[in-house]
């Protein structure tokens, strides 16, 4: 199945709004997958790090209290830090630390992939580009294109972990859990 839904972003000249199109076809399923594992298991083992962003950022919009109108971003991801909350609907069991556990997961998950799409190696590069003008570019050394949401400062970073650690305090009223701590260093 991960391969066919990789395939099917790159088969049109748009793989980016292949992704949009399957990642809408899709976000159903995904609200509706009972158990954490599962959620984990599908995410993680998408092969195309343009559909795994869709999804994510899909099911962040979805989890906001105020969804916001940024282009997928480093700007757009530290929005969702600060304004995500809790809407899975097969959550209710499980304690309260223990989804957000899940929820900076699948945030440091969108922050990988998209630096997959965008940032990172050169054989991933450009993955928004048509896979018949992608070897060009790379064989040209071409930069993907960065968008202006991109360029955010090491304070934005800081403030946005400091303002997440105490909403996370308030609500927990409790000392964090170290699963929490380690998620919040890796995502930092």
């Amino acid at each position: 199945l991960q391969r066919m839904l990789s395939i099917a972003v790159e088969v049109d000249r748009s793989p980016n709004c292949n992704s949009y199109k399957i990642a809408d076809a899709i976000f159903p399923f995904i609200l509706n997958i009972p158990l954490r594992s599962q959620r984990e298991a599908f995410l993680n083992t998408m092969d195309s790090h343009l559909l795994r962003c869709k999804l994510l950022e899909l099911l962040f919009q979805h989890s906001c209290n105020i969804p916001t109108d940024l282009p997928l971003s480093l700007a757009k991801i530290l929005y969702f830090l600060s304004h995500s909350s809790l809407l899975l609907q097969y959550q209710d069991e499980t304690a309260v630390w223990q989804r957000w556990d899940e929820m900076l997961h699948y945030l440091s998950l969108l922050l990988m992939s998209y630096q997959n799409v965008i940032l990172a190696f050169p054989l991933t590069e450009h993955l928004r580009s048509p896979l018949s003008e992608r070897m060009d570019l790379i064989t040209q050394k071409a930069k993907p294109k960065l968008q202006d949401n991109d360029d955010i400062s090491h304070q934005d970073v800081q403030l946005n972990i400091e303002n997440f650690r105490s909403q996370m305090q308030q609500i927990l009223g409790q000392p964090f859990p170290q699963q929490i701590m380690e998620k919040l260093c890796m995502l930092r």
